[in-house]
């Protein structure tokens, strides 16, 4: 019964907006300070299409990295699981549209539904808008990047936007992700970094290189809003240890 109630379309309808009320309440308490502001401004002042990459744990108030002069539109990429459909509603209670991933239906081909999505994505961002993607998500590794933001980059020519935050008063929950779940009335940053270009042309390797170039940024700008916070400090999945590996 409790079960069928919390997967229900009204319950989960009901719990999308109050979450989005409550955090925009965290953040219109919260003392904000905002920095490499220079990055942001440079690009949504030509606008033109952007990607945005940010870490999964962020999603919470990723709302606040982006300024609502900008002339670009936010959109976030949102699988189509049953996790998916609620925060798809969270996003569109911020005033955030969604192109929504694979088929949650695991007897079809969710390589057409990410080919669906993909070009979904490529015509938002061709039209000036801001496509937002959780470059760990949707289940790690954790804090390593995949190569998802690279190919919409290359494809539309779009420069790569990164940003991370974090909050003073907070509950970082116990999952994959390390999410962070802010709390009102504390102190927060907004960390810009130096935006990444990805060559039409570029090759798998260069792909790998500009992979870890992207992966690195993002980590060194969510270690600093994480100390700027107090901590905890978010680390990043270890790799695999290959060391004994036979070559």
């Amino acid at each position: 019964m409790v079960k069928r109630l919390t997967r229900s379309a009204p319950f989960q309808i009901a719990v999308a907006w109050l979450l989005a009320r409550y955090m925009q309440l965290c953040a219109a308490t919260t003392r904000w300070e905002y920095r490499g502001r220079d990055h942001i401004d440079a690009l949504t002042e030509r606008g033109d299409g952007i990607v945005a990459a940010f870490w999964h744990s962020r999603i919470a108030l990723s709302f606040m990295a982006w300024p609502r002069s900008a002339p670009q539109k936010p959109a976030m990429l949102i699988s189509r699981s049953k996790e998916g459909d609620f925060i798809a509603r969270f996003a569109r209670h911020l005033d955030i549209a969604t192109v929504r991933g694979s088929s949650r239906n695991r007897r079809k081909d969710k390589a057409k539904g990410g080919v669906a999505a993909f070009r979904d994505m490529d015509r938002w961002v061709d039209d000036g808008n801001c496509m937002g993607l959780t470059i760990d998500g949707p289940r790690g590794p954790r804090q390593r990047a995949t190569m998802g933001a690279l190919r919409l980059a290359k494809a539309t020519g779009a420069p790569i936007m990164i940003f991370s935050w974090s909050v003073t008063n907070k509950h970082v929950a116990k999952s994959w992700d390390r999410f962070i779940l802010p709390l009102p009335f504390g102190r927060g940053v907004v960390v810009w970094g130096e935006s990444i270009v990805v060559p039409v042309d570029a090759s798998v390797q260069e792909m790998e290189r500009l992979r870890l170039v992207l992966e690195d940024r993002l980590n060194a700008i969510t270690l600093e809003a994480d100390r700027a916070c107090g901590g905890p400090i978010s680390e990043p999945e270890p790799l695999p240890d290959t060391a004994g590996a036979v070559s």
